[in-house]
Order: structure tokens, then C-alpha cells, then sequence
């Protein structure tokens, strides 16, 4: 089942192949949200083989430690591990095996890192200076799986908690890790207006839910340009409009659907407020009613200034001294169920870029979006977040 059958080799490019062997394996056998049975047994398999002690956490993950009575500092290094409900159309001899299921945002390559990572820090376990424990989380893609692990203890005796994640916006070679912000928090918003259809050619004996669904997108969003302070990130976009009638038989019902962003937790109510505020509003003036319901999901990704410091040393320090030195604005507007591990103890998050030039005609691969058919994991990143992690744990690779 496993491609390397969890050998452990000290010899770090023999090492480092064997880890690209463990991502690509995982790249074939994806599952979804709260599905990881296989990928947990895969997990586990390799820890095992490792002598590296675990035990279950949130169903399908898992959290192993090692150093146990180490007297410093108890770090956590954590992967997610679910994949997403996409066709892949990557071409790979590696694809996805399982129709309409595939790892469009580099899980399987977050926990081949992890696992890699975890071979290096157990053949040097003597020297770490602290506990290290490894999270393997399932139910990251809005499923609330770092909620459940803590809810099942995985923060227990834990200091200090460290991830990341492959960013194909951003070159080969850089990464980000800033204080504050990194993530943005997001929520959805579900609004059925309700009137009294008829037919087309009578509008005036209707109260026309489609018309006020269509001033009510409008007016939606206009809640970033003049609710709030022109400083703060935010994002309200109507993403969807069922309104399906005949053609000439005006409608009494419509959901308007949509996705909230915001970086400062500060305006989440303000912009929950704005939206029910203005959809009852704007129902009330073409004459019909609005439900509204919002759905909160994450909050912020709000990085820790200590743990911060510490990881953009590690990142430098493997990287170089301006891998840093990137065009990208953040906080970005995508966001991290990673957010609620920082809500309990202090951590940091990083973005690691992917993306590198082809030198016969100078367009960048590694580059397509996260959540798209044809995303490809760069597996050269392998090495340096390993090194990354092993330098967080204490006991850096030379």
C-alpha cells in the first residue's frame, strides 16, 4: 500500500525521493471532506513504521509526539489532509484515481511535508529540545476539522502551533509569513425573497421578487464601497440567483446566495448587520419579504507576533534572506481553518510559493489556482518546508 513501505533512510536526497513517492501516492488515492478513512490508514501506516506513537484525533486524524518528556518548548507542526469534489485535468501519470475527486489544493503534499519532516526529527529524536507533536487534520475544505480536533484534545500540553500552505501565486523560493493577519475569516449569506407572481404580461398585478432580487444585488454591494472604512479588507459577492420560471410567468420566489470575506473580526457583525439591514430594506420597497440567513465559517488566520519572528528566521534561513521580498497582498482574501488553533494558543501560519518559469517559453507552471482542474503540486517545495519544519523542531538539517 505505501510506496516506500515507511523505510527510514538518513541519506536526505534518498529521503526526499521517497517523500515525493508518499505525495504522489497520496495524489492518487484523494477523499473527501470527513471521507479520509484511506488516507488516515495510510497516515498511521507510515508513523507506525517509524515508531513514532500516535493516536486517533476527529475521527480520520491523528496526533503523534514525539520527544514526549523533552524539558523545552511543545511545538505542533500540523497538515490537513482532504481533498475536494473536482475532475482532475492535470494530465499526470499520477492522477487522481478516484473519478471527480482529486487534491486540488496540495493536502497530499502538506502531508507528505509532515510525514517527511517526521522521519528526519525521529532518526534525531534524542536531540530535539522539545516535545514535537504532528496533526494530521482532516475536514480542513469547510468541513471545521481543526475545531473537532480540538474539541478531541489535539492542543493539550501544546505550546506553540506552526503551518502552512502552498501558495501558487508566489515564486519558487519565497514565502510569506506576516504578523497579524495572513487568512481572512468568511461566512455565506442565503436570502429568499418571496412575492406574488403572475403572468409576464401583467406585471402590475405582481409583486415581482426577481425585480427586487436584481436591486438587491446592487445594493449588496455597495456594503464594502460605503458601510465600511475604505482601510478595511472585505469582500461581499453575490455568487448565485435561482430564479427559474417559464418564460412568461413571472416568478413570487427567489434565493440570492452569496460569500462573505473580512480580515479584522472586528466587522463581521457590522457586515451581518448591512446585509440583513439592506435585504429587508430593499424587499420592503418593490413590495415583497426577505429571509435571511448567515452562515459563519472561519474566522481570520491571525498570526502571533513571537511565533511569527520565529518562523520567518526558519523561512529565511532555508530560503534566503529576501525570499520574502514578494508582491502579494495580504491578508489574503481566502481563508484557514487553521484560525481556530490560533484562537487557543499562539502560532503562525506561512504561504509558500510554488510557481516557476519553463525556460522554453518563459510561462510559469505550478501556477494555476488553488481549486482548479488543472492544479499541480510542485513537489521541489518538499525540501524546503522540511528543512523549515526540522529548523522550527530544533534540530535543522546539515
Amino acid at each position: 500500500m505505501t510506496p516506500n513501505g515507511g523505510r527510514m533512510t538518513l541519506d536526505w536526497q534518498t529521503h526526499l525521493n521517497d517523500t515525493r513517492a508518499t505525495r504522489q501516492w497520496l495524489h492518487q488515492h484523494p477523499e473527501l471532506t470527513w471521507q479520509e478513512a484511506g488516507t488516515a490508514r495510510f497516515v498511521r501506516e507510515q508513523l507506525d513504521a517509524l515508531g513514532i506513537a500516535w493516536r486517533p484525533c476527529a475521527e480520520h486524524g491523528c496526533v503523534a509526539t514525539l520527544a514526549p518528556k523533552a524539558s523545552g518548548r511543545h511545538i505542533a507542526l500540523r497538515s490537513d489532509m482532504d481533498a475536494l469534489p473536482i475532475m482532475e485535468a492535470t494530465g499526470l501519470d499520477f492522477a487522481s484515481k478516484q473519478a471527480g475527486v482529486m487534491h486540488a489544493c496540495g493536502h497530499d503534499g502538506h502531508m507528505a511535508a509532515l510525514l517527511g519532516a517526521a522521519k528526519w526529527l525521529k532518526a534525531h529524536e534524542p536531540a530535539l529540545p522539545g516535545p514535537v507533536s504532528l496533526l494530521f487534520q482532516p475536514a480542513e475544505e469547510g468541513g471545521h476539522g481543526a475545531r473537532a480536533m480540538i474539541e478531541d484534545g489535539a492542543l493539550e500540553g501544546i505550546d506553540e502551533i506552526y503551518g502552512w500552505h502552498n501558495w501558487p501565486a508566489l515564486p519558487l523560493g519565497t514565502a510569506v509569513c506576516p504578523t497579524g493577519a495572513v487568512m481572512s475569516g468568511n461566512g455565506t449569506f442565503h436570502i429568499t425573497l418571496k412575492g406574488h407572481g403572475g403572468h409576464a404580461s401583467q406585471p402590475e398585478s405582481t409583486s415581482d421578487a426577481l425585480l427586487a432580487a436584481s436591486a438587491l444585488i446592487l445594493n449588496l454591494q455597495q456594503i464594502v464601497s460605503r458601510r465600511l472604512p475604505p482601510q478595511v479588507a472585505a469582500v461581499v459577492s453575490v455568487t448565485s440567483m435561482d430564479a427559474r420560471n417559464a418564460l412568461t410567468v413571472i416568478g413570487d420566489k427567489v434565493l440570492l446566495e452569496g460569500s462573505i470575506r473580512f480580515a479584522d473580526p472586528a466587522f463581521q457583525r457590522p457586515i451581518n448587520d448591512a446585509i440583513d439591514t439592506i435585504a429587508h430594506g430593499t424587499a420592503q420597497s418593490y413590495g415583497v419579504t426577505a429571509e435571511v440567513e448567515i452562515r459563519p465559517r472561519y474566522n481570520p488566520t491571525l498570526n502571533h507576533a513571537q511565533p511569527a519572528a520565529i518562523y520567518r528566521d526558519a523561512l529565511r534561513a532555508e530560503l534566503g534572506a529576501d525570499s520574502d521580498q514578494v508582491d502579494l497582498r495580504l491578508p489574503l482574501m481566502a481563508s484557514e481553518d487553521f484560525s481556530y488553533y490560533l484562537t487557543h494558543i499562539p502560532g503562525a501560519f506561512a504561504l509558500v510559493g510554488m510557481a516557476q518559469t519553463q525556460a522554453k517559453n518563459d510561462q510559469a507552471w505550478y501556477s494555476a489556482p488553488c481549486h482548479s482542474p488543472q492544479y499541480q503540486f510542485n513537489d521541489r517545495v518538499l525540501d524546503s518546508v522540511m528543512r523549515v519544519f526540522c529548523r522550527l523542531a530544533g534540530v535543522p538539517v546539515v
